[in-house]
């Protein structure tokens, strides 16, 4: 059955309620093994993205097409958000044209912009504040391999970036415990802390932001990490190779977690850097069972959001 949901948009993880997330979860597993769905038969979703993609293009796009819908890739050299065109204007004339927008953006502010001027869903692809389709294929992940999310134990190791953020809240949400292990300067922003903070005393889990990473990953069940630099940060990646030197997961790392934890990267990989060289092969590893579920997470986001109950 399609999933109900409460906001019209998508922009932060916490756009959606603990039973909306759980709900998506249940709907992708279903259509997993459901076809063909032509939820989105006569629908068109644009997809506005500044910033390169591999998993998340992708994603989006095949969803869009299993769902018989269609979908129309947008980059920043067709449209240049704020550049080319005021976004006020592009989001008025795309309300008028496609079905939803998936955007994927180097600025928060951008998205929030585009939501304020339009009367289609608006979905974050991919912000520098959040990024809350990968929790969303992560934490279904993490539910199918262990059964559950009420008391998991995930420990991220790195930065305190957009994927974090979304990655925190959501988790608290579900009732899963999160520690984030950062250097001094790199924490979660003060305003994300507060809300996962809240989200995890009202839900009994636990949210902890701490410095050492063998403490993070400590009885864990699962061991997230990260680039150390994003993209638009290329030229900080110096000072932060220095600054997150001792915050790689290697093999040792990982021994401080359950033995039957399981390693999480959202990709792509630096290699040398966050992780050793090939390490998303490790045996522990689910990083590309996670990346293929952004497909099914997405399926059920988009029939959420503007798909017909057929």
């Amino acid at each position: 059955m399609k999933v109900e949901l409460t906001h019209p948009h998508l922009l932060s993880i916490t756009d959606l309620s603990s039973k909306e997330v759980l709900s998506l979860f249940d709907r992708s597993r279903e259509l997993k093994t459901t076809t063909p769905v032509t939820s989105l038969q006569g629908k068109s979703v644009g997809l506005l993205f500044e910033k390169p993609s591999l998993r998340t293009r992708v994603s989006f796009e095949v969803a869009i097409h299993q769902l018989s819908g269609n979908a129309i890739y947008l980059g920043q050299n067709e449209v240049g958000l704020g550049t080319r065109e005021p976004i006020a204007d592009i989001s008025l004339l795309l309300s008028r044209l496609v079905d939803a927008v998936a955007c994927r953006t180097y600025s928060h502010a951008n998205l929030e912009e585009l939501a304020d001027h339009s009367s289609i869903p608006i979905i974050n692809a991919l912000s520098d504040k959040e990024h809350p389709t990968q929790a969303l294929a992560d934490l279904l992940t993490i539910q199918e391999h262990f059964g559950r999310l009420n008391g998991i134990i995930i420990a991220y190791i790195g930065d305190g970036n957009n994927v974090a953020a979304s990655l925190a809240q959501c988790a608290a949400s579900v009732g899963a415990s999160f520690r984030i292990a950062s250097p001094p300067g790199y924490d979660l922003p003060a305003d994300i802390f507060d809300i996962a903070s809240k989200l995890a005393n009202s839900n009994g889990s636990q949210f902890m932001s701490l410095r050492s990473p063998s403490e993070a990953v400590s009885n864990a069940d699962v061991v997230y990490t990260d680039v150390w630099s994003s993209m638009g940060q290329e030229n900080e990646t110096e000072v932060r190779h220095k600054d997150f030197s001792q915050f790689q997961v290697t093999d040792e790392l990982l021994k401080y977690a359950k033995s039957d934890a399981i390693f999480m990267h959202p990709m792509p990989a630096h290699y040398g850097e966050e992780v050793p060289d090939n390490f998303l092969e490790h045996p522990q590893s689910v990083t590309y069972e996670q990346a293929a579920n952004k497909l099914y997470i997405l399926k059920a986001l988009l029939e959420a959001m503007l798909g017909s109950d057929t």
